[in-house]
């Protein structure tokens, strides 16, 4: 698939992109580059493969969602450096 100049020229200003004449060029002639080893992909015959979701046979494992006893605030704040009251304190990240 032919890329013009134009067509990358259109895109940037769609996307807000300043290009000089050397990047709209390069851009072209990569853009140019990739589209054709895409028309080759849709060269392959697929005739009889089965789409994959994932190249690896891949499954969730799922833990089922059951209450359980968890710390008291007492033991999860024992060994804070430092805390207040119920939480923990930490060192001020944002003026």
């Amino acid at each position: 698939m032919p890329v013009t100049k134009e067509d990358i020229r259109r895109t940037a200003h769609l996307a807000r992109l300043h290009l000089s004449e050397a990047e709209l060029d390069s851009m072209t002639e990569t853009l140019s580059r990739v589209f054709d080893d895409i028309d080759q992909l849709h060269e392959v015959d697929t005739e009889g493969v089965q789409p994959l979701h994932h190249v690896l046979d891949l499954r969730n494992v799922l833990e089922e969602d059951i209450p359980r006893p968890c710390f008291t605030r007492e033991e999860a704040l024992g060994n804070a450096p430092d805390r207040t009251e119920e939480f923990f304190r930490l060192p001020r990240v944002v003026n």
